[in-house]
Order: C-alpha cells, then sequence, then structure tokens
C-alpha cells in the first residue's frame, strides 16, 4: 500500500507528501531516535510522538516511508518544510500509537 493510500483510507493529516507513492512495507514504533536508528529499516512507516527536528534526519538516513505522528502531534511549520526540503512523507493520526500499528499490521502481511 502507498503512503497515499494509507494516509486516505485511514483519514490520516498529510503535513509532507513529496512521495506518495512510496510503498510501506512494514512498521516500526519508536521514540527514542538512537533505537530508532538502530532498528527501524527503509520503507517502513514509523510511528512516533517525537516532535523535533532530529526526526526528520532519522527519517532521511534510514529512507523510511513515512513517518507518522500519533495522538494528534503537531510540528512546528519549519520541521515540515525540511520534511519537504528532504523528500521525507510525514502524516498525523489523532489515534494512539498502538491503533496506528495495528492498522499497518491489517494492511502489511
Amino acid at each position: 500500500m502507498t503512503v497515499a493510500e494509507f494516509a486516505e483510507k485511514y483519514s490520516l493529516e498529510v503535513l509532507s507528501m513529496p512521495d506518495p507513492s512510496r510503498e510501506i512495507k512494514g512498521g516500526y514504533m519508536g521514540d527514542l531516535l538512537s533505537w530508532v536508528m538502530g532498528r527501524a529499516k527503509a520503507d517502513q512507516a514509523w510511528i512516533t510522538i517525537m516532535s523535533n527536528q532530529n526526526i526528520i534526519a532519522v527519517a532521511s538516513l534510514i529512507d523510511v516511508a513515512c513517518i507518522i505522528l500519533a495522538e494528534d502531534v503537531r510540528l512546528d511549520e519549519s520541521i515540515v518544510e525540511n520534511a519537504k526540503a528532504k523528500g521525507v512523507n510525514v502524516l498525523a493520526a489523532k489515534s494512539p500509537a498502538f491503533e496506528v500499528a495495528c492498522e499497518i499490521c491489517h494492511e502489511i502481511k
């Protein structure tokens, strides 16, 4: 499933979507950036509640399909602009991280 399809199906807010056709091939949930850098994989959707600038750098380094901010977390506009500039898809969900993870698991077998 593509990032755009996932966002539409689960009514996620699009904050940055420079690559809507990017395929989600799994998921990773974590908030400790050093832990995420060592364990998340390319093409996964990364679910987090972190909202600082460093999430864009980590997502770009790992080459995740997208970042999904759970629990209605908001980003400063400067972070959104950085995500767009670096080609990082960022979505926002009102639901808890666990529910977002269940949705990904349901879609990606």
